[in-house]
């Protein structure tokens, strides 16, 4: 068997420094990475503090960038941001902040849109089993079921 290479600081730092600037990482997934270096636990809490002190880590940018992005681009709901967020081990008070920062009018704007696509889709499909569908859909993209719900009766009228 190959023994993992274990990193000295400095080059752990440089690495987590490339790492942290390809993209917002929290910091759970930064203390995971430093840990596959092989670096000790106060060695992971010194290069986390200069990594912070330098900007290249910032759980507030991470945790908006990151609800606004999958809101944007996979169309997810408060509830599935607030889930992943909470599984990057990102606090609650950042993740109301991000969840807060979303675009009230574009959130239902979309709500609106990913309903209306999938009640056509169903067309064929009897009455009810298409309203179940559709709000089954919606609550698996992450949206409130009172929205969901309010959503899909007014696509029934």
């Amino acid at each position: 068997m190959f023994a993992a290479k274990r990193f000295t600081k400095d080059e752990a730092l440089k690495k987590i420094k490339h790492y942290c600037s390809y993209q917002e990482r929290s910091h759970r997934e930064v203390m995971d990475k430093l840990y596959t270096f092989g670096l000790y636990k106060a060695e992971v809490n010194e290069v986390i503090s200069a990594i912070i002190e330098e900007n290249y880590l910032n759980e507030e940018r991470f945790a908006l960038q990151f609800a606004g992005g999958k809101f944007r681009i996979k169309q997810w709901g408060r509830k599935k941001i607030q889930y992943e967020l909470q599984q990057k081990g990102v606090s609650p008070y950042l993740i109301k902040t991000a969840l807060k920062a979303l675009d009230k009018d574009e959130y239902l704007q979309t709500l609106h849109k990913l309903a209306n696509k999938k009640w056509k889709e169903l067309t064929g499909e009897h009455y009810l089993a298409r309203q179940s569908k559709t709000i089954s859909y919606l609550l698996h993209k992450g949206y409130e079921q009172q929205l969901a719900s309010k959503t899909v009766s007014e696509l029934k009228s």
